[in-house]
């Protein structure tokens, strides 16, 4: 099975891995750096949109190099506070080669007020890098396993976005 993901980050393309080999055998995913077309920090509604451009950026270019997935997938994550407090989640898309198209998220965690600003018009991974005094720690377990104490990290976040985003998909003659 060939799955095109819309991110070159080792941590989203081993969260991906990690999802689909739950539900598919011979899983192969291969990262593709496309525009999201949003800012660097996407805020409430934005990660919705990054993530669907994203899979509609990958779908151009996998024309473009005659490539024939079996699903086109994207990860945004970004800030929100729509539930009423400021947090971070992570929007999955996945797209089968038909068409049909999921959307789920992760679980969210939250974001001290004085921090929100500052990721807003920077990004969380140099927020994170600060606070903890690391370097891209969003190409790996990311902040929140600092920030968890290596109970879930960036991989794990990921993988649950796409496993949800994913339940559309193995349990299709409910959605479809």
């Amino acid at each position: 099975m060939k799955i095109l993901i819309a991110s070159k980050n080792p941590s989203k393309i081993r969260g991906a891995q990690l999802a689909f080999e739950k539900y598919f055998s011979d899983v192969e995913i291969i990262g593709v750096a496309v525009s999201s077309e949003v800012s660097d920090e996407p805020v409430n509604e934005d990660i919705y949109i990054g993530a669907k451009n994203r899979v509609s950026n990958l779908k151009r270019y996998a024309k473009e190099n005659n490539i024939l997935p079996d699903f086109y997938i994207s990860i945004e994550s970004g800030i929100t506070n729509r539930l009423g407090k400021w947090m971070i989640v992570n929007i999955a898309v996945v797209e089968d080669n038909k068409g049909f198209q999921s959307t789920a998220s992760s679980a969210g965690f939250p974001v001290p007020d004085r921090y929100v600003d500052e990721i807003i018009s920077t990004d969380l991974g140099k927020v994170m890098d600060r606070i903890f005094n690391e370097s891209e720690l969003r190409l790996g377990k990311g902040g929140i396993s600092l920030l968890s104490h290596d109970v879930i990290s960036r991989y794990d976040l990921t993988e649950q976005a796409f496993i949800m985003a994913l339940t559309q998909h193995i349990n299709n003659d409910i959605w479809k």
